[in-house]
């Protein structure tokens, strides 16, 4: 089963449960999806929600950072809630010791001459780990392990 039809799925779920934030932001991700259709004139494979869903995630992150320094506790735990049942649909993240054994391998097949070049170590690990773990995360520790 795609991703996209997954997501019809815990729809239609969450409609005959009643549970109206999580149907809000299913309904919300849906639509990003098919956005994303649009935009890209095609069917939506499940690397592209993979990615769309990052993107709310992300959203979703800054907005409740946001509302957390204005003092909006409520809105700022609903954005919570919402990245929560976005979360679902995201690949198994990497832990941080699965990460630095990917980059340590990653080094280690460089060349002498390249194992500092920081651009080049954080394009191949993140081709290996594309989806199951955030860039800025995959970013502090290839610096740390090119120091």
């Amino acid at each position: 089963m795609s991703l996209k039809t997954q997501i019809e799925e815990n729809i239609k779920q969450s409609l005959k449960a009643g549970q109206k934030e999580e149907l809000s932001a299913l309904r919300m991700l849906l639509a990003a999806v098919k956005n994303e259709e649009i935009a890209k004139q095609r069917e939506a494979t499940d690397e592209d929600v993979i990615a769309v869903v990052q993107r709310q995630i992300k959203q979703r992150k800054e907005s409740a950072e946001i509302y957390e320094k204005a003092g909006r506790e409520e809105l700022s735990s609903k954005e919570r809630a919402e990245i929560e049942v976005l979360s679902k649909f995201l690949p198994q993240q990497l832990s941080e010791d699965e990460l630095r054994n990917v980059v340590q391998e990653v080094i280690s097949t460089l060349p002498e001459n390249e194992k500092n070049n920081f651009g080049k170590v954080m394009g191949m690990v993140m081709a290996k780990v594309k989806g199951r773990a955030e860039g800025n995360e995959v970013g502090r520790i290839v610096r740390e392990m090119l120091q």
